[in-house]
């Protein structure tokens, strides 16, 4: 715990780029615990060690990496869901924040859990990137494919996706 508590936690955007209809069942129960049911659909969370092994059980049909704070507020106020209504500066004050930026802001943060917030969908519905993957989905993104653990790329592909 305290080691947890010297290392700054970051803002952490998981991407499911890949089906499962041949994987293992901890890989399947592994995604359905981070509510990622389909292809092209996103998960915001922070950088706890339970989300990163999380993570690495999935990695063969997830990408994730560190998302920017413009990411997390263009992901917010374009795909970003409250019930069946966009997230709106009014949605944003009635969760105690002042808009929608300064959600966002929170969120990058770490100082709110985007999937803890009430009423919200935790999940954003993304499009497939435009112009395609540019790798295949079955290796990883140091092997040249679009799986895996990316880094400070993942901000290019979900620009891509919103």
């Amino acid at each position: 715990m305290a080691q947890q508590e010297t290392q700054a936690l970051k803002c952490i955007v998981v991407v499911k780029v890949r089906g499962t209809i041949s994987a293992q069942r901890e890989a399947r129960e592994t995604l359905s615990l981070l509510h990622l049911n389909h292809t092209n659909h996103a998960v915001i969370l922070d950088s706890r060690p339970e989300f990163k092994g999380m993570f690495i059980r999935a990695q063969s049909y997830i990408t994730w990496g560190e998302a920017s704070k413009e990411t997390v507020a263009m992901m917010l106020k374009q795909r970003g869901k409250a019930g069946s209504n966009k997230i709106t500066d009014e949605y944003a004050q009635k969760l105690g924040y002042q808009n929608v930026d300064e959600l966002a802001d929170a969120i990058f943060n770490c100082k709110a859990q985007y999937w803890k917030l009430e009423g919200v969908t935790p999940v954003f519905k993304l499009r497939p990137p435009k112009k395609g993957y540019k790798g295949t989905t079955k290796k990883s993104f140091r092997a040249g494919g679009e799986a895996g653990y990316r880094g400070e790329a993942i901000n290019n592909l979900v620009k891509r996706m919103v």
